[in-house]
């Protein structure tokens, strides 16, 4: 089939008459028939998504197609979407079918995407490599013998491999961006409270959010306007109106203000190519226009180890829902309550949810709260004021996206400490709530996609949208 890289060129080719939203949709789905090998998909919505797909032909027709008309999209698999099933690629949620829908399934739904199937994660969306998913890992389009990254992995191989234009991806520690750098993709973490998490299952609830994986800024532009605004479902979102952020892309971007970190310029730990990339966007920049200044941020060491107490604490909470007795997978062997509740949980939950859950237990219980959650709530508020300080100078901040390319399977996953490492260069826009976007930058003397990352100031997505679409190289 004809690959695309741009929702523009789709709507050019159905205008064309060159196409149709089901004919796009029909070869999607033999794409993921033919790529199986990907196990991208836990699930194809292969009626509903055929059904949607005649149903925005007509609407083309007529002249009344939403704004999303020829998108074809997949979700991860912890995002609801009524009568179909999710499960956070948990066996602790096997069989489960959700009951309604999450605020941007509507959303999609109404502008008339079309949903394709749910995605692979690794399991309740904790894992940075998708090993972590109870259905198998999701090979990397690039190199199946690497990770696609995690927890999105999934979304990030579909879109990558041609099984589906766009998808939609959750993001706690870097979950969009990082698989997105790894598949040579755009991924969008949007500002903590633009698009409402009502549906998504949590992992840990101020960190969460929502966002596209896409092969360009401009449609991710697209996918964010729909998808974001108010809701009285999630109380946490920000009452901002709806914004056209593909309004800001084109826009000239010099006389912007970008900080580079001095201590990330050949630094020994970040890959000589990344780090080569770092230096040439830098460049990159400077012949836009832009003005690039170095500045100092010395809260590296602490922001792992911050966010894996504070976001195991809050998954320790948020999963104590999933007990084997209301939905889900349930052990038929238990004689009584409390080996209920022990086998169902322990059988269902894999081995690195279970180790997160226990570490935020613990760094909860009497006697630890002050000395781990507690510090860590400190830590997160002077890494945020340091955000903050830098952005109160500079439009914006160019960081790498990873450490490292895309890794071998097995090769991280001996060591939680070094996989975790991975989330080095992510967690700090989580950590702090602002928006972050990774784009994709070719590389002539390597195989493997490597992704430069802009981090921007509070609901100032289109300005790091318009930025990263003058920087980026669409993998094709």
């Amino acid at each position: 089939m004809k690959k695309y890289y741009s929702l523009s060129e789709i709507r050019a080719d159905i205008e064309l008459g060159n196409t149709t939203v089901s004919n796009l949709t029909k070869q999607y789905l033999s794409e993921i028939e033919s790529q199986r090998d990907l196990n991208a998909f836990l699930e194809v919505f292969e009626q509903s998504a055929l059904e949607k797909a005649a149903a925005v032909d007509q609407k083309i027709k007529s002249g009344t197609a939403g704004r999303l008309a020829g998108l074809v999209i997949g979700i991860k698999d912890n995002i609801c979407y009524k009568d179909h099933k999710v499960s956070a690629s948990s066996k602790i949620l096997e069989g489960f079918v959700s009951v309604y829908n999450s605020t941007v399934v509507e959303r999609l739904l109404a502008e008339d995407a079309v949903i394709i199937g749910r995605l692979n994660c690794d399991e309740f969306a904790m894992g940075s490599s998708n090993e972590n998913s109870a259905y198998g890992p999701v090979l990397n389009p690039a190199d199946k013998a690497r990770v696609p990254g995690g927890s999105s992995g999934g979304s990030a191989a579909a879109v990558a491999g041609g099984l589906c234009h766009a998808a939609l991806g959750s993001d706690t520690g870097g979950s969009i961006r990082q698989p997105a750098a790894f598949c040579g993709l755009t991924g969008l973490k949007p500002t903590y409270g633009r698009v409402s998490r009502y549906g998504l299952i949590a992992y840990a609830s101020s960190f969460d959010q929502i966002g596209p994986i896409t092969h360009c800024s401009a449609d991710a532009a697209e996918i964010l306007a729909v998808i974001s605004g108010p809701d009285g479902n999630d109380a946490t979102m920000a009452q901002r109106k709806p914004e056209r952020f593909d309004d800001e892309l084109g826009k000239p971007i010099k006389g912007l203000k970008i900080a580079y970190i001095n201590s990330l310029v050949n630094n020994p730990s970040v890959h000589p190519i990344i780090s080569e990339l770092y230096s040439s966007s830098m460049k990159s920049l400077e012949k836009l226009g832009v003005e690039i200044g170095g500045v100092d941020f010395d809260y590296f060491d602490y922001l792992v180890p911050g966010y894996y107490v504070l976001t195991t604490a809050e998954a320790s909470s948020n999963l104590a829902r999933f007990d084997g007795v209301r939905f889900g997978y349930r052990n038929r062997e238990a004689g009584d309550l409390d080996t209920l509740y022990k086998k169902s949980r322990s059988e269902g939950f894999g081995a690195e949810v279970k180790r997160r859950i226990m570490l935020g237990t613990f760094v909860l219980s009497s006697g630890y709260y002050d000395a781990y959650y507690a510090k860590a709530q400190k830590v997160r508020r002077i890494v945020r004021d340091a955000t903050e300080a830098i952005l109160k100078t500079y439009d914006a901040i160019l960081l790498p996206t990873t450490p490292d390319m895309a890794f071998k399977f097995g090769e991280n996953s001996g060591d939680p400490i070094k996989m975790y490492l991975q989330d080095i260069f992510t967690v700090q826009a989580n950590f702090t709530g602002h928006p972050a976007i990774t784009f994709n930058k070719k590389v002539e003397v390597a195989h493997l996609p490597v992704g430069m990352q802009l981090i921007g100031r509070n609901f100032e997505e289109g300005k790091i949208l318009n930025i990263a679409s003058q920087l980026e190289d669409v993998r094709k």
